[in-house]
């Protein structure tokens, strides 16, 4: 069974070194590629005030935080949720930067990096798409991910989007593109939720004898204009 972990998090400023806190935690998992409902997303008092700048970006105030819980009375269960998966973050060095910190504080002794293997989609990205802007915004665009609703940052929201850009990035042909009723025909990629939360392992469907026909029929006219790569499966004259 392979565990993934998207991660997300808003915080109070842009540097973990200077004392700046996590605010929000999103995490959207994936067991075997496919969505389960085990997500984890909490907000965060983080016992400091939050920068303007960064309130511009989330839209996240201390009076909304007042009453959420501080970072020491989720961090165990955070750790749990989080030991042993693959982490997915855009741009890890941030987010790992941000609960290593916070960890630290606690006196976890060990890193993020010590209990997950950590993948950075930027990284990802950026070898895929040389030269293109890699930011997520732009990776949704790219991969026709519905973001339409994304005014402002959020750690669960862009969580949910790079899950969905992640696994079109690495699913090849793997996406299926439905209308939204509600949407007036906007699209996102939800090939992997039709398939349920299961953990049980993808289906195989073997073609029947009627669509077999159609596929070497198909071959077969490729072969006589000399483009069929896979001429090899035609049967022999």
């Amino acid at each position: 069974m392979k565990r993934q972990v998207i991660l997300d998090t808003e915080t109070t400023g842009l540097e973990a070194s200077q004392g700046h806190r996590i605010i929000e935690v999103g995490c959207i998992e994936l067991v075997n590629r496919r969505y389960t409902s085990n997500n984890f997303w909490r907000y965060i008092n983080p016992e400091r005030e939050i920068d303007r700048g960064a309130i511009e970006v989330h839209g996240i105030t201390n009076e909304f935080l007042a009453d959420k819980p501080k970072f020491f009375e989720l961090a165990k269960e955070l750790w749990d949720y989080l030991e042993g998966a693959e982490l997915i973050i855009h741009n890890a060095a941030f987010d790992v930067g941000f609960l290593n910190a916070e960890f630290g504080r606690l006196g976890f002794t060990r890193r993020i990096e010590d209990v997950c293997e950590v993948t950075d989609t930027v990284a990802m990205a950026r070898k895929m798409h040389p030269g293109q802007r890699v930011s997520l915004d732009a990776l949704c665009k790219r991969y026709e991910v519905d973001n339409s609703g994304r005014d402002l940052h959020g750690a669960l929201l862009d969580a949910r989007l790079l899950a969905d850009v992640y696994l079109s990035m690495t699913g090849g042909q793997n996406r299926l593109m439905l209308d939204s009723e509600e949407g007036g025909g906007a699209s996102r990629s939800r090939f992997v939720e039709l398939l349920g939360a299961s953990a049980a392992p993808l289906p195989v469907l073997a073609p029947d004898a009627a669509e077999q026909e159609a596929h070497l029929a198909k071959l077969k006219k490729l072969a006589d204009k000399g483009k069929c790569l896979w001429a090899g499966e035609l049967p022999a004259a």
